[in-house]
């Protein structure tokens, strides 16, 4: 052998040998996250919205407190004080910039909430009465809510700063065409974008049903989902092409891939989990999905039950 070759052997084995010492496998390369976080006593979640950091931020339906808590160590604080039991925090999502839309349940209102500080920077009232504003999606121009108790969405113009955002300009959205609402039905829950972003998804809780409503006209229209059902549809999650909808009694979540219009669905699995306790919505870090347990009708009395939000995977 010559000293030449001798040198590239001895090359190859220091690189060998570095490359060994710090390589990891795949679970040692991502902390471990707990399958379940405890929330405070008689907090009552029902929304969940997760952005790039590993925390989560809850909203409280005793209160309208807002909970954040680290997804890896299970600890957090409430980082913004409700209005009491007339100004709920239901359905929540947070933006790039850290503003949390929270809808407001029966207070008939939409509320911006700074996730660093807490502060409160917008409150937009919807609607008085019969009214239970259940939901939010984030779009690129817009803020839509769904209201549970009348057929019609709320927008809400986005794309605004500072003290801006309390003067963004709100208008209402009835939903026509297929959405026939009788008076007193629990209708319209969960929302997001349909896969091209050119319409939005909603869930109608009691009948089962998807639909896709059109932006300008609130033209709503059953997506086809191959007959199934989707009773008791609360939470919805798109990532990508695939659609996760939370049915909250049922302790499950159904899962679909849709057509890029979103007009069509096929079912691809279910997920769960002996865990679930009533969940009601759905967001995600990584490859988990968190599901907070609302326990709806499950506990004596909701004011001093034990909550927690369970991980599964995606």
């Amino acid at each position: 052998m010559t000293f030449r070759s001798h040198l590239r052997l001895l090359a190859a084995a220091a690189l060998a040998a570095a490359l060994s010492a710090t390589l990891v496998t795949p679970a040692q390369a991502r902390p471990s996250y707990p399958d379940e976080i405890t929330l405070p006593v008689g907090f009552r979640p029902e929304g969940i919205a997760i952005g790039k950091a590993p925390f989560a931020y809850l909203g409280s339906l005793a209160d309208g407190d807002i909970y954040r808590v680290n997804l890896r160590t299970g600890k957090g604080r409430v980082i913004s004080e409700g209005g009491g039991a007339t100004k709920p925090s239901v359905g929540l999502k947070i933006d790039r910039r850290g503003l949390l839309y929270v809808a407001g349940g029966v207070s008939g209102e939409g509320r911006v909430i700074n996730s660093r500080t807490g502060r409160l920077l917008a409150t937009y009232p919807f609607a008085s009465g019969a009214t239970f504003v259940n939901d939010v999606v984030l779009t690129r121009r817009a803020a839509w809510f769904t209201d549970s108790q009348q057929p019609v969405l709320y927008r809400v113009a986005r794309n605004h700063h500072g003290k801006r955002l309390a003067n963004a300009r709100v208008t209402k959205l009835p939903l026509v065409g297929d959405w026939v609402q009788a008076p007193g039905e629990f209708g319209a829950n969960g929302i997001v974008e349909t896969p091209n972003h050119r319409a939005l998804l909603v869930v109608r809780t009691r009948t089962g049903q998807l639909f896709r409503v059109n932006k300008g006209t609130g033209v709503a229209k059953p997506v086809d989902l191959g007959g199934v059902s989707v009773l008791n549809g609360d939470g919805l999650l798109l990532r990508g092409r695939t659609l996760y909808v939370v049915q909250n009694q049922d302790n499950k979540v159904t899962v679909f891939k849709l057509n890029r219009r979103g007009t069509e669905g096929r079912l691809v699995k279910t997920l769960t989990d002996p865990d679930f306790d009533v969940p009601t919505t759905v967001a995600s870090y990584r490859d988990s999905l968190y599901l907070p347990n609302a326990r709806f009708g499950q506990v004596p009395d909701p004011a001093v039950a034990d909550y927690s939000i369970n991980r599964v995977d995606r």
